[in-house]
C-alpha cells in the first residue's frame, strides 16, 4: 500500500513537472531587460524566448514578433530548442509508460512483474526528460549571465533571467523527483527459502516384547 502512495505521489510530481515544461518552453520570458531612457513615459521591457521577442510600453501595450527564419538563428537557440522539445515528448510518452504500471489502472493485471516494469520504465523516461530540460534551461542561463558580465555588452542591452527560467528549473527538478520516486516505488523482491525438512521421526516399535 506505501508503495502504491508513493507511485500516485510520483506520477503526479512527474506530470506537473511535465506541463511546467511545456509552459516553460511557449512563455517568452526566457531573458529580459528593462530599458528606461531620458524620459519615463517610454520605458519599455524586452523579453526574448525560443520562439519570439516582445516589447512592453510603459502603457502596457504588449508587441511580440515571432522569429523569422530558422537558419537566421544562433546555434544554441536551436539547440535549446530541440532539447525542449525533445524534453516534452519524451515527457509525453513516460506519462503513457506509467499509466500503464500504475497498480490502481486494470493494465496488465495478470502479470505484475512486467506491471512494474512499466512503472519504472516510466520513472526513467521522466528522469530523462527532466535531465533534458535542465540541460537546456541551465545552458541558457550560463549564456544570459556571461552576456550580462561581458564588459562589452552595452548597458541598455544587458538581458536578466527570465520567468521562464525559472519555472523551467523547477518542472524539470519536479519531473526528475517524480521519475525518481516512480523507480523506488517498485517492491523488493522477498527472498524465498526453500521449506526446511523436518527430520524423520523414530520409528515407534511396533513388534511385540517377548519375554
Amino acid at each position: 500500500m506505501a508503495s502504491g502512495g508513493l507511485q500516485l505521489l510520483g506520477f503526479v510530481m512527474a506530470f506537473l513537472g511535465w506541463v511546467g515544461i511545456i509552459i516553460s518552453t511557449a512563455m517568452p520570458q526566457w531573458k529580459m531587460a528593462s530599458y528606461a531612457g531620458d524620459n519615463i513615459v517610454t520605458a519599455q521591457a524586452l523579453y526574448e524566448g525560443l520562439w519570439m521577442s516582445c516589447a512592453m510600453q510603459s502603457t502596457g501595450q504588449i508587441q511580440c514578433k515571432v522569429y523569422d527564419s530558422l537558419l537566421k538563428l544562433e546555434g544554441s537557440l536551436q539547440a535549446t530548442r530541440a532539447l525542449m522539445v525533445a524534453s516534452i515528448l519524451l515527457g509525453l510518452v513516460g506519462m503513457f509508460v506509467a499509466v500503464t504500471g500504475m497498480k490502481c489502472m486494470k493494465c496488465m493485471e495478470d502479470d505484475q512483474v512486467k506491471k512494474m516494469r512499466m512503472a519504472v520504465f516510466g520513472g526513467v523516461i521522466f528522469i530523462i526528460s527532466g535531465l533534458a530540460a535542465l540541460v537546456a534551461t541551465s545552458w541558457y542561463g550560463n549564456r544570459v549571465a556571461r552576456a550580462f558580465y561581458d564588459p562589452f555588452t552595452p548597458v541598455n542591452t544587458r538581458f536578466e533571467f527570465g520567468s521562464a527560467l525559472f519555472i523551467g528549473w523547477a518542472a524539470s527538478s519536479l519531473a526528475i523527483l517524480g521519475g525518481s520516486f516512480l523507480c523506488c516505488s517498485c517492491p523488493r523482491r522477498e527472498t524465498s527459502y526453500p521449506p526446511t525438512r523436518g527430520y524423520p521421526k523414530n520409528a515407534s516399535s511396533t513388534g511385540k516384547d517377548y519375554v
